[in-house]
């Protein structure tokens, strides 16, 4: 069986990916504790760590690593939702959270399609899955937190010559950054 060549930036860097794995999880876990969704956001954790480094490395976020995180989410969630206070009103607000983020993506990429790629598109939506189960306010600290963050990261490489205009860069860290920013504040 050949190794995708997505998975070449975790292998030749697992090491890193390891060590940022289990501080990002290690916070999370700090900052849920005990609860039934804690199996959800340590899935999260360790997914957006992997999915972070494959997006530097090759500015693409894999389909068969988004994809999936859609079932594994709904899953971890809405078996939460069973031993949460109010937890189908959570597990509702967690799907329009997919909803919306999914829509807000995908209406930024229909309008410009060379600026945000289909792999944060379909991202957004587990992110959304995420935020939404926190509460509104969680869902918008998170979606602000992503743009502010990938906002002064660029203006930095703007300001240093790093880059220019008409330099890509992956946005997947940064919505994944925005995200765990609202977990730590909201979860």
């Amino acid at each position: 069986m050949t190794t995708p060549d997505w998975a070449e930036p975790v292998i030749r860097r697992r090491l890193g990916v390891i060590t940022a794995a289990v501080a990002v999880l290690a916070l999370v876990t700090w900052r849920i504790g005990p609860a039934p969704d804690l199996p959800a956001f340590a899935y999260l954790a360790v997914a957006g760590v992997v999915l972070t480094f494959i997006d530097v490395a090759l500015k693409r976020l894999p389909d068969p690593l988004t994809l999936p995180s859609y079932a594994v989410g709904l899953a971890l969630l809405g078996l939460a939702a069973l031993f949460t206070d109010e937890g189908g009103a959570r597990l509702t607000h967690a799907l329009l959270g997919m909803a919306a983020l999914f829509a807000l993506y995908a209406v930024q990429w229909f309008i410009a399609p060379s600026q945000i790629g289909l792999g944060d598109v379909k991202l957004a939506g587990v992110l959304g899955l995420y935020l939404g189960w926190l509460g509104l306010r969680a869902w918008v600290a998170g979606v602000c937190a992503g743009y502010v963050l990938a906002a002064v990261y660029a203006t930095a490489l703007l300001v240093s010559r790093r880059a220019n205009l008409k330099s890509e860069m992956p946005y997947g860290p940064f919505m994944l950054a925005g995200v765990l920013a609202a977990v730590l504040g909201h979860a």
